[in-house]
């Protein structure tokens, strides 16, 4: 089996409700957070399966159509690949919040999905998210869990982390 990291999007690898963007619903408003790449890279280079597992409820809602969203997903990985990172796949929750799917954070259904799909030990695998419904899904699944925060917070996480690339060396050491 094996082990995987499994990235929340929005927050995590761009930049959301800053000054630049307030919403990403085309690919010329994601903007990429500090040390994304190089995190990404590190993490790629260290045996760990990289996926992508996000709630883009925008698409139920009606503010981007899956076109859309496979356009911004496609620049992403492409702008990964270019400083040599990979992304095994990009997993969406596609439902209107409040749907009651099975899929969308806090809810682990997309990590199963992939689990299954890869032969992933989720025991051995890490989710790392910015918000509490991230760390709810992790934990539902039975990875350990990292927050993305630059303040002290109370969290469930196991850990926590200003940054993805601060939390990828400490993943990669480990």
């Amino acid at each position: 089996m094996k082990k995987a990291i499994f990235l929340d999007r929005d927050g995590v690898i761009n930049e959301v409700k800053t000054d630049r963007v307030k919403f990403v619903n085309r690919p010329e408003q994601f903007y990429f957070l500090a040390g994304v790449q190089e995190a990404v890279k590190l993490l790629s280079d260290s045996g760990f399966l990289l996926f992508v597992v996000t709630n883009q409820g925008g698409v139920g809602l009606g503010f981007l159509s899956h076109e859309d969203l496979h356009l911004i997903h496609a620049y992403m990985l492409n702008e990964l690949k270019k400083a040599d990172g990979f992304i095994q796949e990009v997993s969406c929750c596609t439902h209107k919040p409040n749907e009651g799917c099975k899929c969308r954070n806090p809810e682990p259904g997309m990590m199963f999905k992939l689990a299954e799909k890869y032969d992933l030990d989720l025991k051995k695998s890490y989710m790392v998210g910015d918000r509490e419904v991230d760390i709810q899904a992790g934990k539902k699944a039975g990875c350990t869990t990292i927050l993305l925060n630059k303040f002290p917070t109370v969290t469930d996480a196991d850990y926590i982390f200003p940054d993805l690339l601060r939390a990828s060396e400490f993943v990669v050491k480990r």
